[in-house]
């Protein structure tokens, strides 16, 4: 059985660079959020390879997410237990945000913070907002299969129970808000919920009887079924009363202006009789400011929202049915989805439905089908890596809804997912368009996940299922017909399994070793990969040694800034810090690799030793600037033919480290490979002894 230390939770920490390297830690639905020390070093495709993990997303400053999935959590508890992470405290999501915010901010402050204020709000809340999801999905099915009626008002107490069951959620969401906005923006959050609480106690609840409270006027509301509007005399002052279940533009302005008067109060008074009067003097303050302005004020912002939306979807379904899920692939990533996610639950509260989460579904089915494209391919070439990251990332968008893993796993991964997935997004919104249109649209009368357990809550069904099922299969078969990869890409893909393949086939008993992720990490695989298994050559003129590809400095590989290379995943070697561009063939053979880029290749000797040159760190991402490559894949060369010329300039002001790499990839199958570091050297001098 593996011990904690192999554990995939062990893995990753030592991955980012182990405990001394985290800063904190957290996690949201899908991912764990590093605030790392200093985030440069990591390996990206050695994050991805560890089991359980479905992608990984650097972010700026030293900020880095991992993306587990649905399992994030238990993951998130298993870091927490190694016994090398007991010097560090859990932190909240919120708690890092806002550390990060200190260090660094776009161009626009206040927008950061705006939507890093609705993200943080919200997030918390996602997966209490999934089982409620979930239940009501269930109660749809019973209803649609006539078990019971679900929207009767003399079911039986038993139904009455399962309705509290996810009725628990929406009702008190205004609380759970301002507890997660108040945390937010650094105030107790206790005295937001309590404020926000006060406003939806039985006894204020109460104030708009008319049997009891002569002078409270109710008024029948404009929109159909909604609750009659009623205004009581408060101490000579008129209060509008509202029914603020479910809403959450309350809350959230309520805490915004709560957080003004909590910190001036901090400010006034001592630190000795804080605790006592800044939450005091905060709710003597706050509770009237709501109840007279600021509730009524977010009850009417979110209705005018919502009936504008509403107005759009009417006049012109057209555009609005395609509108939404073409926008939605660009607002999820930067967490500007937030705002329509309000919407939604303030157009249920308001109008008893919502006619924006029908278009928005299809636009999830579009992700989700684009994932089933990559996950066809992945099985189809045999990518046990992309297989796993696919079949989680499938898995939680189909059952749970959720679309991060997709998106942060894959798609902003591989720059031709988005328009294949954007047609469908297209199709699906059209399909609403169409067959929507007799019945003003999909809509709901709950906030649900859109995923396949949730399509019984949406009316009319049959025109959002065939919706969802047309953005699916058209994203699938985009992807499927032209592939998500670039060719580089696909030649990447091609020459790392290939490497797999040869790594087992000479260890067939053992450990496969981290040649492949290194391989993408670094650029190198290309190189590395594409040589076969060693074949004896006979009648071979026998290789002693491997000669510089450059004149400059050799250094040892434990000197090279690459952690692939100086780990000797890619074979022994050596590290050369040139004095000119001018690459040339340290073995003669034949090359079996030369990337397109020109920034390596990999050499087969008669006798089979197999060597990797890669010129300077990290160089494929210049893409081929500033390399001029003299020869072809297939190519016979001696020692000292001429493989590329390379501006070193150009590499160093593109910001890239040009010490050269020249390795033997196939060391296991030698005697023995010896470096021979410190000296400077002329191009062909040996550096590298080889004993076959």
């Amino acid at each position: 059985m593996a011990t904690m230390q192999d554990s995939a939770a062990a893995q990753i920490v030592d991955a980012v660079g182990g405990p001394g390297n985290i800063t904190a830690l957290t996690h949201c639905a899908t991912r764990l959020r590093f605030e790392l020390k200093d985030a440069s070093g990591i390996d990206q495709t050695a994050v991805e390879k560890i089991p359980g993990v479905l992608g990984a997303v650097p972010q700026s400053g030293d900020r880095y997410q991992v993306v587990i999935g649905g399992a994030v959590q238990g993951m998130y508890t298993d870091i927490m237990n190694l016994p090398q992470m007991s010097s560090m405290g859990a932190q909240s999501d919120a708690d890092v945000k806002a550390a990060a915010r200190s260090k660094a901010r776009g161009k626009v402050a206040w927008l950061d913070a705006f939507f890093e204020y609705l993200s943080n709000s919200f997030r918390p809340l996602l997966g209490v907002l999934l089982g409620a999801s979930l239940i009501i999905a269930f109660a749809a099915v019973l209803d649609a299969l006539g078990v019971v009626d679900f929207r009767a008002s003399d079911k039986a107490a038993s139904w009455i129970f399962v309705d509290a069951m996810w009725r628990s959620v929406f009702y008190f969401l205004p609380i759970m808000v301002a507890y997660n906005a108040s945390k937010a923006l650094n105030i107790d959050p206790w005295v937001g919920a309590t404020v926000m609480g006060a406003v939806m106690t039985p006894e204020f609840i109460s104030l708009s009887s008319t049997e009891r409270f002569a002078d409270t006027v109710c008024t029948p509301s404009p929109i159909p079924g909604a609750d009659p509007t009623c205004v009581a005399n408060i101490f000579g002052l008129p209060m509008q009363l509202n029914g603020y279940g479910g809403q959450v533009f309350v809350p959230l302005i309520t805490v915004a202006v709560l957080a003004l008067v909590y910190k001036a109060l901090v400010r006034i008074f001592p630190e000795n009789v804080q605790m006592v009067f800044v939450p005091f003097f905060s709710m003597v303050i706050m509770i009237p400011v709501t109840a007279f302005l600021l509730g009524p004020l977010g009850i009417w912002l979110g209705t005018a929202l919502g009936t504008g939306l509403n107005w759009l979807n009417t006049t012109v379904p057209f555009l609005f049915a395609i509108l939404i899920p073409m926008v939605y692939p660009f607002l999820v990533p930067l967490g500007l989805h937030w705002p329509l996610n309000a919407l939604m639950l303030a157009n249920i509260q308001s109008l008893g439905y919502d006619f924006i989460q029908g278009p928005m579904g299809t636009w999830n089915f579009a992700c989700f089908g684009a994932t089933a494209g990559v996950l066809f391919i992945a099985m189809r070439d045999k990518e046990t890596q992309m297989r796993q990251t696919a079949t989680g990332a499938l898995a939680a968008g189909l059952l749970g809804g959720i679309s991060e893993p997709s998106l942060y796993g894959i798609h902003l991964r591989f720059k031709k997912i988005y328009p294949r997935m954007l047609v469908g997004c297209f199709a699906g919104g059209l399909t609403i368009a169409i067959l929507g249109s007799p019945f003003g649209g999909v809509r709901t009368s709950a906030f649900a996940f859109t995923s396949l357990l949730t399509i019984p809550v949406f009316s009319p069904m049959w025109v959002y299922a065939i919706a969802i099922a047309v953005a699916f299969v058209v994203a699938m078969m985009l992807i499927i017909i032209t592939d998500y990869r670039t060719p580089e890409q696909k030649e990447e893909s091609r020459l790392a399994r290939e490497a797999e393949e040869r790594e087992h086939a000479l260890h067939p008993h053992g450990h496969r070793d981290a040649t492949a992720g290194a391989v993408a990490a670094t650029g190198a695989g290309t190189a590395a990969a594409a040589s076969a298994a060693p074949v004896a050559v006979l009648d071979a003129q026998a290789t002693t040694f491997v000669g510089a590809p450059m004149a400059g400095q050799v250094v040892t590989l434990d000197e090279v800034e690459d952690k692939v290379f100086a780990s000797r995943a890619l074979g022994e070697g050596v590290g050369i810090r040139p004095d000119n561009g001018r690459v040339v063939a340290p073995v003669g053979g034949t090359l079996a690799t030369v990337t397109k880029t020109g920034h390596a290749f990999g050499l087969k000797t008669d006798d089979g030793v197999e060597v990797l040159v890669h010129v300077g760190i990290d160089t494929v991402q210049m893409k081929g600037d500033g390399f001029s490559v003299k020869v072809a894949k297939g190519d016979r060369v001696n020692v000292g033919d001429v493989l590329a010329d390379v501006d070193l300039d150009a590499v160093r002001t593109a910001g890239f480290d040009t010490t050269t790499i020249v390795t033997v990839t196939n060391t296991k199958a030698m005697a023995s490979v010896t470096p021979l570091a410190g000296q400077s050297v002329s191009a062909g001098d040996p550096v590298i002894d080889v004993v076959r």
